[in-house]
């Protein structure tokens, strides 16, 4: 390919911007009203305009995105992550429009971005899976099934995604209070109302694992990320490899997620995210068809470009290296800033008055700097700081140089938040699951 047009904003179309100029490949940014003074914009070769800063009226434009890559001479559409990244409609358009889509095929995307499909059908090919519902109408149906899967219980959309359409109950008051929001908000965010029961693991860990396929069927993992530490059932902090997992733990964790992998005939870019009890059991979550916002830490490990490979993959190339060439180096950590209240965790929209970063080695893939206004249109990221050193006690001292030296004004961040927590005995011991920013303050 010789032009990408990126269907995405911020930080992830810089990011991909930079892997293409490495690669001599031109770019075409898209941008809305809101982010016409961001970063990517100017970065790229060419920026066309795109619509209004509500992402109905932009980002989510499928036919007009389209036509701007043809009318441009794209030869190719990377759709980044979040927007249009898992809709397999506009991979199936893209693919009409005689442009390579830069991810799996329209069909594996629709496959398993239905999360009740998924889970089926992980558990057909010998996948572990948590006792859960098939999709539940109506407040009555769910009430039966959390009666039967037992409490505590995760009311989960069938499309869901980014923690939208999920909540848990802890027992029978709750899930009916509940119930009627994540029904509405699945209609609001995924025009779907299925939902589902779901068994909760209390003390559990998010573990996840990054694989690539090609058309080949060759089929490789990338090591593991542990994204156990979330707020709002978003993925904030993440790390490789886990603190967690014994080695035997890990080879057992990387052999299930190849062999659900190869179960769909996948190729491109993907994770298999788990849940992990106390003692090591794992069951298949969900599969993320895309480029996780995760990646850059797999990057750090193993020195690879994860966006390369993808571009690769997606002409027909076979994978650029087999498994015994992937080597995992030192560990690596992840820490999302974003706009927000670092307690409330209530988005903070406002311009960025100032915006200094630390002192320290690392990697910051930016969406804003100072000056730039962060609107309420969409994921308040500011930046990803990405930390690599020889073990993880470099990695967290680090990363509490850098955060105490960082400075800004203007709007909140979780900026103190991270401060707070490389403080915390059971996050620097790794002891920590899924719930600790809860109890945190």
């Amino acid at each position: 390919m010789k032009k990408i047009l990126i269907a995405n904003r911020g930080e992830i179309a810089s990011r991909i911007i930079r892997t293409c100029k490495k690669m001599g490949i031109g770019t075409i940014a898209i941008y809305s009203e809101a982010d016409r003074h961001l970063s990517f914009v100017s970065e790229a070769d060419e920026a066309v305009f795109v619509g209004k800063g509500p992402v109905s009226e932009s980002y989510l434009q499928m036919d007009r995105i389209i036509d701007i890559a043809i009318e441009h001479k794209a030869e190719g559409i990377h759709p980044g992550y979040g927007l249009l990244s898992e809709n397999g409609l506009f991979a199936k358009k893209v693919g009409e429009a005689g442009l390579i889509f830069i991810g799996p095929k329209a069909e594996v995307i629709e496959g398993m971005g239905d999360k009740i499909a998924a889970r089926n059908r992980m558990e057909e090919n010998g996948i572990p899976v948590l006792p859960a519902s098939e999709a539940v109408n109506d407040e009555g149906e769910a009430l039966l099934a959390a009666e039967k899967i037992g409490y505590p219980v995760m009311l989960k959309s069938s499309q869901g995604g980014g923690g939208i359409g999920l909540a848990l109950c802890q027992n029978e008051q709750e899930l009916r209070k509940t119930f009627r929001t994540v029904k509405m908000k699945t209609e609001k965010f995924f025009a779907k109302s299925e939902i589902y029961i779901e068994k909760f693991v209390e003390h559990a860990r998010h573990i996840e694992v990054q694989i690539f396929g090609d058309q080949f069927g060759n089929m490789v993992h990338m090591y593991e990320r542990d994204c156990s530490i979330q707020r709002r059932n978003q993925k904030v902090v993440e790390e490789t490899p886990s603190p967690f997992l014994s080695e035997t733990g890990r080879e057992r964790i990387y052999r299930t997620a190849i062999q659900a992998a190869k179960a769909i005939r996948y190729e491109n870019a993907g994770t298999i995210e788990f849940l992990v009890d106390e003692k090591e059991n794992f069951y298949f979550l969900e599969m993320n068809t895309r480029l996780q916002v995760e990646h850059g830490i797999t990057e750090a490990i193993t020195g690879l470009d994860l966006v390369e490979w993808q571009i690769l993959i997606s002409q027909g190339k076979a994978l650029p290296l087999f498994q015994e060439k992937i080597k995992s180096h030192g560990a690596a950590m992840e820490f999302r800033v974003y706009a927000e209240h670092p307690k409330t965790f209530y988005p903070s929209p406002g311009t960025l008055t100032d915006l200094t970063w630390g002192e320290g080695e690392v990697r910051i893939d930016a969406a804003y700097e100072k000056g730039n206004t962060v609107t309420p249109f969409y994921d308040p990221l500011i930046a990803k700081c990405i930390f690599h050193a020889e073990n993880r006690d470099l990695c967290l001292d680090r990363a509490r140089t850098f955060f105490s030296t960082t400075t800004w004004k203007g709007i909140e961040t979780n900026i103190p938040l991270f401060l707070e927590l490389l403080k915390n005995k059971d996050f620097l011991e790794g002891r920590y699951t899924t719930q600790l920013l809860k109890n945190l303050y």
